[in-house]
């Protein structure tokens, strides 16, 4: 399974921005998805979650401002993200795995990873 993010750029706080990541899985509804984000200097860490049926999970710095979805006869996952703070800044990468796992916030179960697209939010 191929991952290709995109939708990152610069942003104002208090802005809005959707990313999107795109996946070559010809079976795309077994597989399901997550999203992390690597500030500078820092590890990288969970940012949401999407089920194969569309149910999702978040972080609690980013719940309530970001939501996961996905669109299965696009092969696409989104996350669009709202009333963003400095604090977001980061490189966000989606990631993918078949079938579901109980730690689906940890970063080592998934198998396949997205190139990263940086989302910079200016104060």
């Amino acid at each position: 399974v191929q991952l290709q993010a995109s939708g990152g750029g610069l942003v104002q706080a208090g802005g809005s921005l959707r990313l999107s990541c795109a996946a070559s899985a010809q079976t795309f509804s077994t597989v399901v998805m997550g999203w992390f984000r690597q500030a500078p200097g820092k590890e990288r860490e969970f940012v949401a979650h999407v089920t194969a049926g569309g149910n999702t999970y978040y972080a609690d710095s980013v719940n309530g401002r970001f939501t996961a979805s996905r669109d299965n006869a696009k092969n696409t996952v989104y996350l669009q993200m709202n009333s963003l703070k400095p604090e977001d800044t980061a490189v966000y990468y989606c990631a993918g795995r078949r079938y579901s796992h109980p730690y689906y916030y940890l970063e080592s179960v998934y198998n396949y990873w997205g190139q990263g697209t940086l989302v910079t939010v200016s104060s």
